[in-house]
């Protein structure tokens, strides 16, 4: 057994993914010898877990009693699995020789890393990344999440150019390994958002606390995108535009959270007009609908980061006047 890989468990969410289980877990299974695998199912109607159990009896399979999505399912999953790391993998991605490995190391490498993702490329187009991660998240003056190996909704293709590892803002939830104790601790995904930049939201608090968060290109899994929530869906539309604002609204610092916020309104309706333009009006209406969700939030989210902001800003201060009496003496 590798030793590197002992104490780690990968933990796919499934919710009527019987088809990717079909083809990916194989996979999975045969080029991870060395750790455990979860299933957390969210209440699956589509014979997935029955499936899992006559094929693969090997599989550990956490069931949950309703579809919590990608954020509750992770959440109350963890919760119920031992080893020390988890990688949450989608189901609808391949993984390749000696994945698992280089992530545990780099994640072993430094107590202050807190999760890793690997190259993440395109299933469908293996040599170019995938959407969802590529090379590594991060985050703009706006706020709006970017990766390397991505520009807009155009991806690059792999030709080494980012095949250094490096620290980033976000991990993928496509395929990103965690402590398990600080993922808990932190109190896990924000179960909100339901589903989508929830790993964006984590990762900043994360980041605000002290921790790193780390892209390594030893590691490449191939992503098909989209599973279980096309890209073309207004649902998904939806969550994007909500969970962005909501995200922004817990984590920006007080100096630029209503400049930032505003503009991105602004450009949100903007973004609704070009939908209409192009003769998708459920997508302006995805986002007329996540703005009046965002409103009705707000002063839950505002008042719950009042508190934080404030502890900070005292905590900053006496370090400050400490500093100026040290040097005094």
């Amino acid at each position: 057994m590798n030793n590197n890989v002992a104490h780690t468990a990968v933990a796919l969410l499934n919710w009527n993914g019987k088809k990717w289980l079909e083809k990916f877990l194989p996979v999975l299974v045969d080029k991870t010898p060395d750790a455990k695998i979860y299933m957390i199912d969210n209440r699956s109607s589509d014979g997935s877990v029955e499936w899992v159990r006559k094929h693969f009896p090997e599989v550990k399979i956490i069931g949950l009693v309703k579809n919590y999505g990608f954020a509750g399912g992770y959440n109350r999953g963890l919760n119920q699995i031992d080893e020390d790391i988890v990688v949450l993998l989608n189901t609808d991605v391949e993984v390749t020789d000696n994945w698992l490995s280089a992530l545990v190391e780099t994640l072993d490498s430094n107590k202050k890393i807190v999760a890793v993702q690997p190259k993440i490329k395109d299933y469908n187009r293996k040599e170019f990344f995938e959407y969802a991660g590529a090379a590594g998240g991060f985050i703009d003056n706006l706020g709006y999440p970017y990766c390397d190996g991505r520009l807009a909704w155009q991806t690059e293709r792999d030709e080494g150019q980012y095949d250094r590892e490096k620290e980033i803002h976000w991990a993928s939830g496509a395929c990103m390994a965690v402590k398990k104790d600080v993922f808990l601790q932190s109190g896990g995904f924000d179960e909100y958002f339901f589903a989508h930049q929830e790993e964006v939201d984590w990762a900043w608090r994360m980041r605000r606390q002290g921790y790193k968060l780390v892209y390594t290109p030893r590691a490449t899994v191939f992503h098909v995108g989209g599973g279980n929530l096309s890209y073309g869906n207004p649902f998904k539309t939806y969550l994007n535009f909500r969970n962005n604002l909501i995200m922004l609204l817990k984590n920006l610092p007080p100096g630029k959270l209503f400049p930032v916020i505003f503009s991105r309104l602004i450009l949100d309706g903007l973004t609704g007009a070009v939908y209409l333009l192009k003769f998708k009006p459920a997508h302006t209406w995805a986002i007329a609908k996540a703005h009046f969700a965002f409103y009705r939030v707000f002063k839950k989210y505002y008042r719950e980061r009042k508190p934080r902001f404030l502890k900070n800003y005292f905590k900053g201060k006496f370090v400050m006047l400490k500093a100026i009496w040290k040097q005094g003496i």
